[in-house]
Protein backbone atom coordinates (compact mmCIF):
# COMPACT_ATOMS: atom_id res chain seq x y z
CA UNK A 1 0.00 0.00 0.00
CA UNK A 2 2.94 2.59 1.37
CA UNK A 3 6.90 2.40 1.26
CA UNK A 4 7.87 4.16 4.87
CA UNK A 5 10.99 4.45 5.73
CA UNK A 6 11.58 4.59 9.94
CA UNK A 7 14.68 6.14 10.64
CA UNK A 8 15.33 5.45 14.12
CA UNK A 9 18.40 4.71 16.34
CA UNK A 10 16.39 2.43 19.19
CA UNK A 11 15.56 -0.82 18.07
CA UNK A 12 12.62 -0.83 20.86
CA UNK A 13 11.09 2.44 18.91
CA UNK A 14 11.67 1.31 15.39
CA UNK A 15 9.47 -2.23 16.86
CA UNK A 16 6.99 0.06 18.34
CA UNK A 17 6.78 2.03 15.16
CA UNK A 18 6.67 -0.65 12.61
CA UNK A 19 3.97 -2.08 14.45
CA UNK A 20 1.90 0.99 14.25
CA UNK A 21 2.20 1.23 10.66
CA UNK A 22 2.06 -2.64 10.08
CA UNK A 23 -1.67 -2.59 12.20
CA UNK A 24 -2.91 0.93 10.59
CA UNK A 25 -1.96 0.28 7.10
CA UNK A 26 -2.09 -2.89 6.14
CA UNK A 27 0.26 -4.18 3.31
CA UNK A 28 2.55 -1.59 3.47
CA UNK A 29 6.40 -2.13 2.73
CA UNK A 30 8.34 -0.97 6.01
CA UNK A 31 12.01 -0.29 5.32
CA UNK A 32 14.32 0.81 8.85
CA UNK A 33 17.60 2.80 9.39
CA UNK A 34 19.68 3.69 12.61
CA UNK A 35 21.46 6.89 11.07
CA UNK A 36 20.95 9.94 8.95
CA UNK A 37 23.68 8.31 6.39
CA UNK A 38 21.89 4.81 5.51
CA UNK A 39 18.44 7.16 5.53
CA UNK A 40 20.38 9.58 2.88
CA UNK A 41 21.57 6.58 0.98
CA UNK A 42 18.09 4.93 1.24
CA UNK A 43 16.06 7.79 0.45
CA UNK A 44 18.06 7.91 -2.86
CA UNK A 45 17.99 4.17 -3.66
CA UNK A 46 14.15 4.52 -2.81
CA UNK A 47 12.92 7.64 -4.90
CA UNK A 48 9.39 5.97 -4.62
CA UNK A 49 9.34 6.08 -0.57
CA UNK A 50 5.86 7.77 0.63
CA UNK A 51 7.17 9.08 3.69
CA UNK A 52 10.35 9.29 5.85
CA UNK A 53 10.05 8.68 9.82
CA UNK A 54 12.84 10.72 11.09
CA UNK A 55 13.99 10.76 14.45
CA UNK A 56 15.32 13.72 15.92
CA UNK A 57 18.19 12.56 17.80
CA UNK A 58 20.10 10.01 16.09
CA UNK A 59 23.56 9.74 14.74
CA UNK A 60 24.57 11.83 11.92
CA UNK A 61 21.36 14.43 13.12
CA UNK A 62 23.03 17.04 14.77
CA UNK A 63 19.97 18.42 15.46
CA UNK A 64 17.69 20.17 12.85
CA UNK A 65 20.63 20.00 10.31
CA UNK A 66 20.21 16.40 9.53
CA UNK A 67 16.35 17.45 8.43
CA UNK A 68 17.74 19.97 6.09
CA UNK A 69 20.00 17.66 4.36
CA UNK A 70 17.72 15.04 3.85
CA UNK A 71 15.18 17.37 2.19
CA UNK A 72 17.97 19.21 0.07
CA UNK A 73 18.91 15.59 -1.20
CA UNK A 74 15.03 13.92 -1.81
CA UNK A 75 13.11 17.39 -1.59
CA UNK A 76 10.01 14.94 -2.88
CA UNK A 77 9.76 13.01 0.07
CA UNK A 78 7.34 13.84 2.80
CA UNK A 79 9.29 14.00 6.03
CA UNK A 80 7.80 13.77 9.37
CA UNK A 81 9.91 14.34 12.56
CA UNK A 82 8.92 11.12 15.35
CA UNK A 83 10.89 12.62 18.60
CA UNK A 84 10.66 13.07 22.04
CA UNK A 85 11.43 16.54 21.96
CA UNK A 86 9.35 18.66 23.59
CA UNK A 87 10.53 22.46 22.62
CA UNK A 88 7.93 23.97 20.80
CA UNK A 89 10.40 26.19 19.70
CA UNK A 90 12.15 23.46 17.97
CA UNK A 91 8.96 21.40 16.63
CA UNK A 92 7.86 24.86 14.72
CA UNK A 93 11.70 25.10 13.09
CA UNK A 94 11.43 21.60 12.09
CA UNK A 95 8.06 22.29 10.00
CA UNK A 96 9.78 26.27 8.94
CA UNK A 97 12.53 23.73 7.77
CA UNK A 98 10.51 21.42 5.17
CA UNK A 99 9.00 19.02 7.40
CA UNK A 100 5.65 17.73 6.98
CA UNK A 101 4.77 16.81 10.45
CA UNK A 102 5.87 16.60 13.89
CA UNK A 103 4.60 13.39 16.35
CA UNK A 104 6.17 13.10 19.58
CA UNK A 105 6.86 9.71 20.81
CA UNK A 106 4.74 10.49 23.77
CA UNK A 107 1.49 10.54 21.32
CA UNK A 108 -0.78 7.31 22.09
CA UNK A 109 -0.95 4.99 19.43
CA UNK A 110 -4.01 5.90 18.25
CA UNK A 111 -3.13 9.38 17.78
CA UNK A 112 -0.14 8.24 15.98
CA UNK A 113 -1.89 6.30 13.21
CA UNK A 114 -4.49 9.32 12.40
CA UNK A 115 -1.17 11.52 12.33
CA UNK A 116 0.58 9.33 9.75
CA UNK A 117 -2.94 8.95 7.84
CA UNK A 118 -3.11 12.76 7.51
CA UNK A 119 0.33 13.02 6.30
CA UNK A 120 -0.12 9.93 3.53
CA UNK A 121 -2.98 12.26 2.58
CA UNK A 122 -1.65 15.26 2.22
CA UNK A 123 -2.27 16.91 4.90
CA UNK A 124 0.37 18.59 7.33
CA UNK A 125 -0.06 17.34 11.05
CA UNK A 126 0.70 19.31 13.95
CA UNK A 127 -0.41 18.56 17.55
CA UNK A 128 -2.80 20.60 18.69
CA UNK A 129 -0.61 22.29 21.82
CA UNK A 130 2.23 22.82 19.71
CA UNK A 131 -0.58 25.12 17.45
CA UNK A 132 -1.39 26.70 20.41
CA UNK A 133 1.63 27.58 21.43
CA UNK A 134 2.89 29.91 18.28
CA UNK A 135 0.43 32.44 20.07
CA UNK A 136 3.55 32.66 23.04
CA UNK A 137 6.49 32.35 20.67
CA UNK A 138 5.31 34.64 17.91
CA UNK A 139 5.69 37.56 20.73
CA UNK A 140 9.46 36.39 19.99
CA UNK A 141 9.96 36.91 16.49
CA UNK A 142 9.61 40.15 14.26
CA UNK A 143 5.74 41.02 14.00
CA UNK A 144 6.21 41.66 10.25
CA UNK A 145 6.83 38.17 9.23
CA UNK A 146 4.98 36.18 11.72
CA UNK A 147 1.57 38.22 11.21
CA UNK A 148 -0.54 38.62 8.03
CA UNK A 149 -1.53 42.09 6.90
CA UNK A 150 -5.06 43.35 7.93
CA UNK A 151 -5.77 43.98 4.15
CA UNK A 152 -5.21 40.38 3.39
CA UNK A 153 -7.25 39.20 5.91
CA UNK A 154 -10.18 41.64 4.32
CA UNK A 155 -9.92 39.78 1.19
CA UNK A 156 -10.76 36.28 2.59
CA UNK A 157 -15.15 35.60 2.76
CA UNK A 158 -16.65 34.63 6.34
CA UNK A 159 -16.07 30.64 5.61
CA UNK A 160 -12.64 31.07 3.97
CA UNK A 161 -11.83 32.54 7.57
CA UNK A 162 -13.79 30.12 9.65
CA UNK A 163 -11.88 27.13 7.48
CA UNK A 164 -8.63 28.71 8.12
CA UNK A 165 -9.63 29.65 11.92
CA UNK A 166 -9.83 25.35 11.87
CA UNK A 167 -6.56 25.15 9.91
CA UNK A 168 -4.92 26.82 13.38
CA UNK A 169 -6.33 24.44 15.21
CA UNK A 170 -4.42 21.76 13.64
CA UNK A 171 -7.53 20.12 11.87
CA UNK A 172 -7.25 18.04 8.90
CA UNK A 173 -9.62 19.05 5.60
CA UNK A 174 -11.90 15.67 6.43
CA UNK A 175 -12.22 17.67 10.03
CA UNK A 176 -13.29 20.82 8.94
CA UNK A 177 -15.35 19.23 6.13
CA UNK A 178 -16.54 17.36 9.31
CA UNK A 179 -17.92 20.56 12.02
CA UNK A 180 -17.78 23.10 9.19
CA UNK A 181 -20.94 20.69 7.14
CA UNK A 182 -19.38 21.31 3.60
CA UNK A 183 -17.98 18.49 1.07
CA UNK A 184 -14.34 17.84 2.25
CA UNK A 185 -13.54 18.95 -2.05
CA UNK A 186 -14.91 22.48 -0.95
CA UNK A 187 -12.37 22.70 1.87
CA UNK A 188 -9.66 21.91 -0.39
CA UNK A 189 -10.94 24.93 -2.83
CA UNK A 190 -11.27 27.03 0.36
CA UNK A 191 -7.68 26.03 1.52
CA UNK A 192 -6.36 26.83 -2.39
CA UNK A 193 -7.94 30.35 -1.88
CA UNK A 194 -6.70 31.16 1.53
CA UNK A 195 -3.18 30.22 -0.19
CA UNK A 196 -3.62 32.15 -2.71
CA UNK A 197 -5.49 35.42 -1.05
CA UNK A 198 -2.62 35.37 1.96
CA UNK A 199 0.13 34.97 -0.67
CA UNK A 200 1.90 32.10 0.91
CA UNK A 201 3.41 28.95 -0.27
CA UNK A 202 1.80 26.25 1.67
CA UNK A 203 -0.63 25.27 4.36
CA UNK A 204 2.14 25.56 6.97
CA UNK A 205 2.93 28.68 6.33
CA UNK A 206 -0.83 29.97 6.55
CA UNK A 207 -1.32 28.44 10.02
CA UNK A 208 2.56 29.82 11.42
CA UNK A 209 1.19 33.58 10.28
CA UNK A 210 -2.34 33.34 11.60
CA UNK A 211 -1.36 32.26 14.98
CA UNK A 212 -2.04 35.07 16.72
CA UNK A 213 -4.89 36.46 14.30
CA UNK A 214 -8.12 37.53 16.47
CA UNK A 215 -10.84 35.55 14.48
CA UNK A 216 -13.85 36.55 16.08
CA UNK A 217 -13.25 40.54 15.12
CA UNK A 218 -12.91 39.54 11.43
CA UNK A 219 -16.07 37.27 11.54
CA UNK A 220 -18.11 40.40 13.45
CA UNK A 221 -17.37 42.22 10.28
Amino acid sequence: MYKILIADDHPLFREAIHNVIRDGFPGSEILETADLDSALALTLEHDDLDLVLLDLNMPGMHGLNGLINLRNEAPTIPVVIVSAEQDKQIVLQAITYGACGFITKSSPRAQMTEAIEQILNGNVYLPSDIIRSQKATSRHTNHNESSIPPELLQALTRKQLLVLERMTKGESNKQIAYNLDIAETTVKAHVSAILRKLNVHNRVQAILSAGDIDFAAYLRR
